[in-house]
Order: structure tokens, then C-alpha cells, then sequence
């Protein structure tokens, strides 16, 4: 999965789950500052990514991030380390 996909699917859950258009959600827009997201959303979209990309974002991590390409990064980086996991359980 590229950046990009997983930008795609990100704004999407975001535009959901907050009732925000798409237009307005850049990758640089802040979860609370920039798209009112409050701390029940924040829980909400962090299981609906934890769903979507299929991972565990630990609350030490999910507080951490706060801006849409912040989690964008976190989905990259996480997912690059199960791939390579399975891997190197295959081989």
C-alpha cells in the first residue's frame, strides 16, 4: 500500500467520523485544532484505523499523533515492519 492510498483511506475515515469535507482535510490539518475533533473522536478515529489497516496503534503512540500525515506515517512505518515480520517468518 502506498503513501497515497493510505492518505486516501485516512481523509476518508476522518471525512466520516467527523463530518468534515474532504477539501478541508490536508495532510498538515490538526485532528482538534484544525477539524474540531475533541478526545472522544480521537479515540473513534483511532479504532477506525486500527480497523481499516488492520494494526494496533497503542495509546502511547495515538497520542502522539495529531495530525492527519502524522498517522499517515505511523500506518507506513507500521505496516513496512509487519511486512518485513512476515517475511522473515516465511523464509
Amino acid at each position: 500500500m502506498t503513501e497515497q492510498q493510505i492518505l486516501d483511506k485516512v481523509q476518508s475515515i476522518v471525512s466520516e467520523q467527523l463530518g468534515v469535507e474532504r477539501s478541508q482535510i490536508s495532510p498538515n490539518a490538526s485532528f482538534t485544532h484544525d477539524l474540531g475533533a475533541d478526545s472522544l473522536d480521537n479515540v473513534e478515529l483511532v479504532m477506525a484505523m486500527e480497523e481499516e489497516f488492520d494494526l494496533e496503534i497503542p495509546d502511547s503512540a495515538a497520542e502522539q499523533i495529531t495530525t492527519i500525515q502524522q498517522a499517515v506515517d505511523y500506518i507506513l512505518q507500521h505496516k513496512k515492519s509487519l511486512s518485513q515480520n512476515n517475511l522473515s517468518q516465511n523464509n
